[in-house]
């Protein structure tokens, strides 16, 4: 408690500033719960971000395709070996148009590129490329019989490639298709590291085991799985393509023991799964195998690939008691909480209608009269000088 006197008050009223208990209880509560709150978010702990991870996908097995593009044939990893898109990438191929037997020559440009189309020679110009088409005009506009309209002839690798869309994957049985999904990842600030593999000595431990939420520890994934918990269709999406992200986040409390440091896993569509009609919908590329004839000719099989690409992401983020961010993370949530007070106080007595009613609570005033104010002090604790003249 304080106590002061007003000086210009003629009756020398004196104010008692009351610190309320109830007032007192509530900050050391709040107290609490601010310290409380620091520690349970971990800012009593030193945080590092992982220095560098590992990872590494096969698929697996092999699948038959005997559909009219590719006759009888057997796909398998291998197969897809030019497919690599980059580093913790992998591509699975679920849809293919093969174009056999090409070789350069002069032939007519597909008639769905706008700009092959024709009505004389003159709109062919010799040595012009055909704007997103396969070759070079050579001056001809080549019509069929009784035609008004043509394409224009193009030197270029004939016949040209289909530009029709598959009506249906022709692997589709790639959805049983298992990938191994191998990632360490490491905190050397820490001195830690661990990987996303179960540690036991049963070597036929990978060859039955399926991830789930029961076998975290799993590398093994159905890529049906994937493409389902990525909430979409795998027939679907193998018809023409797409890219799904595979996101692998390592949050570990090193404080705890090394057994609660564990991967979680979580799957998403990176590209627009509602833009089918779009020119830009799925993921496709090309790519050629080139081989010569006996008498020096050379030919290819030009492969237009549809499959699901996809993007392995790494993210680990560790922390560890360390007593200089506890100190710094507690002062600075008390500093906090005496500016709230400080500032809530400041409201309450100038800045709201009612303060003089919040004044009323926070500050009690005692008032006594001037004559008992002024009188004289006792001697002895018992008479006043008046009462000793009397005598």
């Amino acid at each position: 408690m304080k106590c002061f006197v007003r000086p210009e008050s003629l009756l020398g009223q004196i104010y008692l500033e009351v610190n309320w208990i109830t007032l007192s209880q509530k900050r050391n509560f709040l107290s609490l719960i601010i310290t409380g709150w620091i520690s349970w978010n971990g800012a009593v702990q030193l945080l590092a971000g992982c220095f560098d991870t590992a990872s590494l996908a096969r698929a697996a097995p092999v699948r038959p395709c005997s559909a009219a593009p590719c006759a009888v044939a057997l796909f398998e990893c291998a197969w897809d070996t030019s497919a690599v898109q980059g580093e913790n990438v992998f591509f699975v191929m679920t849809n293919l148009i093969v174009t056999p037997n090409q070789k350069q020559a002069t032939c007519p440009e597909s008639a769905s590129i706008p700009d092959a189309l024709c009505y004389k020679d003159g709109d062919c110009p010799a040595g012009q490329a055909v704007v997103a088409g396969n070759g070079v005009k050579t001056g001809r506009c080549l019509k069929e019989r009784d035609s008004i309209r043509g394409t224009c002839e193009i030197l270029a690798w004939c016949p040209v490639e289909k530009r029709s869309k598959p009506k249906k994957p022709l692997l589709a049985s790639a959805e049983n298709f298992t990938v191994y999904i191998k990632n360490s990842i490491r905190f050397p600030k820490f001195k830690f590291s661990k990987m996303n593999v179960l540690v036991t000595d049963n070597e036929s431990y990978l060859k039955s085991c399926r991830y789930s939420t029961e076998h975290p520890y799993c590398p093994i994934f159905l890529l049906g799985n994937i493409v389902r918990w990525a909430g979409s269709d795998f027939h679907e999406m193998a018809l023409e393509g797409g890219v799904i992200g595979i996101q692998i986040e390592w949050n570990c409390d090193l404080d705890k023991a090394p057994s609660e440091c564990n991967p979680h896993y979580s799957f998403s569509r990176l590209d627009n799964k509602f833009a089918e009609k779009s020119i830009s919908s799925g993921y496709n590329f090309r790519f050629a195998k080139y081989y010569r004839d006996a008498n020096g000719v050379d030919y290819r099989t030009l492969f237009k690939a549809y499959g699901i690409r996809f993007d392995v992401m790494v993210n680990g983020k560790a922390g560890k008691f360390n007593i200089i961010p506890t100190v710094i993370n507690i002062g600075s949530g008390l500093a906090l909480m005496g500016a709230g007070a400080f500032f809530c106080d400041l409201v309450l007595l100038y800045l709201i209608k009612k303060s003089n009613f919040y004044r009323g609570k926070k500050y009690e005033e005692v008032k006594s009269s001037s004559r008992k104010s002024l009188s004289s002090p006792t001697l002895n604790g018992n008479q006043s000088p008046d009462q000793l003249g009397g005598l």
